[in-house]
């Protein structure tokens, strides 16, 4: 158990980055993806994290199906003694953040400091990171709830702003009152605002004691203050983890800010003088890429010919871009993006509408994860599938049954175990076995490097959800 008053890092690891689609998706998410550096927005959060001196070991609140990918992408950053949160269905920021610190009211104190870092932002590294974390947490020692603000760089429309009051603090200025929120302006009010030197963009990032957000809760949110005593109320961390119940789903989906940061008497917001970005659009992301002589942005290979101020995302195959200015192409396996650059805004609605009519690509990639590794489609139609599965050292698919399709596996390298009724095999690179339909079966990966196989299902019907899971070690069944 930590100490009272002790500092514990939330990071809240559930933004679905539909504006970065089609990289990002909810089967795959912003907060886990690559960045130019090769380092994930999750990695980054996590090292600021443990950056601070004397914070406790941090805890991320995301909904269960990311837990793997979480733990995944801490143990990439040599982080493993991890702490987390599980929502049952993805609420908004004030359920996830209330259940954090009703729980580490009871466990660690009530006057534990909470310090809510998003995973989906990137914030700069250095000194000045640690400097406004200190000021925030000898405000949230005085009662206050605390935000922190970034000085705007342009009259940006797509965040809130704050408005900034008297100063707060005797020998030094700790940060500045609130005045007031506000919503995502028009252009005209944000050229204001950036102009006004009293306003700052809203980084969604909050500083406070435990029983000082939950009083603020039951004050202006009451309902939800109590549902989150419900459900937080006795549960237990097993193995590093607290899983809420289903009763979560049934609060008010609601943010922190709505809830309770804007009707709140004692609200400070301290001005962050470090680098941030919400990576929330295909613009933000190509400010984190080098610049050509003509402004052109590129992840991948590229011909560009007569072009200028475009930003170019291909990965995997060569992209020619010929005569177009202010030209956003995204290029992933299954779908291909391609817009003005200055309506990257508007990529979310592209997103709403695949979800309206069902489109898959709303919601997976070609190449899908899994807590056992990941399988990637290849070719597919009415009665097959071809996929490449690959499964990480010493993980397991789950004991499962298929009702209309059969299965061959062809082993490319690695050594499958493979379980059929009670028999079990060991099947070795350039070797293959069939699973009838109606057969309980189970793939594992017994060795020390990836299991890669390929698998043809043939059938009446191939889809995902022809399955019947006896037995799981990630909890699926």
């Amino acid at each position: 158990m930590d100490t009272a008053d002790s500092l514990v890092p939330i990071i809240l690891a559930g933004g679905a980055g539909t504006r970065l689609w089609p990289l990002s998706r909810r089967g795959r998410p912003k907060p886990f993806l690559e960045l130019p550096d090769g380092r994930s927005l999750f990695a980054r959060a996590l090292a600021h994290a443990r950056s601070l001196p004397g914070a406790a070991t941090p805890l991320t609140v995301l909904h269960r199906d990311y837990l793997f990918q979480a733990r995944d992408a801490a143990n990439g950053a040599g982080e493993e003694a991890l702490r987390y949160l599980l929502e049952p269905i993805a609420r908004n920021t004030a359920p996830a953040i209330g259940a954090a610190a009703r729980w580490l009211s009871e466990h660690s104190g009530p006057q534990t400091v909470l310090l809510v870092l998003p995973a989906d932002h990137r914030i700069e590294e250095g000194p000045a990171f640690g400097k406004a974390v200190s000021q925030a947490v000898e405000l949230a020692r005085l009662g206050y709830l605390v935000t922190f603000g970034i000085v705007p760089k342009s009259a940006h429309t797509g965040y809130g702003y704050i408005e900034r009051g008297e100063e707060i603090g005797k020998d030094a200025v700790l940060g500045h009152a609130v005045s007031r929120f506000i919503e995502k302006p028009d252009r005209a009010r944000a050229e204001g605002f950036a102009a006004s030197g009293r306003h700052f963009w809203n980084a969604g990032i909050f500083c406070f004691r435990a029983d000082a957000l939950l009083a603020a809760l039951e004050e202006w949110a009451p309902e939800m203050a109590q549902g989150i005593e419900r459900c937080v109320g006795g549960i237990q961390e097993k193995d590093g983890v607290v899983e809420l119940p289903k009763e979560f789903g049934s609060l008010p989906s609601l943010s922190l800010d709505y809830a309770v940061m804007e009707k709140a008497r004692k609200v400070a917001v301290v001005p962050a003088p470090f680098s941030w970005s919400d990576v929330g659009s295909w613009s933000s992301y190509a400010d984190l890429l080098p610049a050509d002589a003509r402004g052109n942005r590129v992840v991948g290979e590229a011909q560009l010919r007569d072009a200028e101020g475009c930003v170019v995302y291909a990965p995997d195959r060569l992209a020619a871009v010929l005569g177009v200015q202010d030209l956003l192409v995204v290029d992933t396996p299954d779908a291909l993006l391609i817009a003005a650059k200055d309506r990257d805004q508007e990529v979310e609605a592209v997103v709403a509408e695949l979800r309206r009519q069902g489109h898959p690509a709303h919601l997976l990639h070609r190449t899908v994860h899994r807590p056992w590794g990941t399988y990637t489609v290849l070719e597919e139609g009415s009665r097959f599938a071809i996929k490449r599965i690959v499964v990480r050292p010493g993980r397991a698919l789950s004991l499962q049954m298929h009702h209309h399709r059969s299965e061959h596996w062809v082993v490319v390298s690695g050594t499958a175990k493979v379980t059929q009724g009670e028999v079990e095999q060991l099947i070795r690179p350039n070797e293959s076995t069939y699973i009838p339909a109606g057969i309980s079966h189970r793939l594992e990966n017994p060795g020390l490097i990836d299991l890669v196989i390929i698998e043809v299902q043939c059938g009446d019907y191939v889809g995902e959800d022809d399955i019947v899971r006896f037995e799981d070690r990630y909890g699926r069944a």
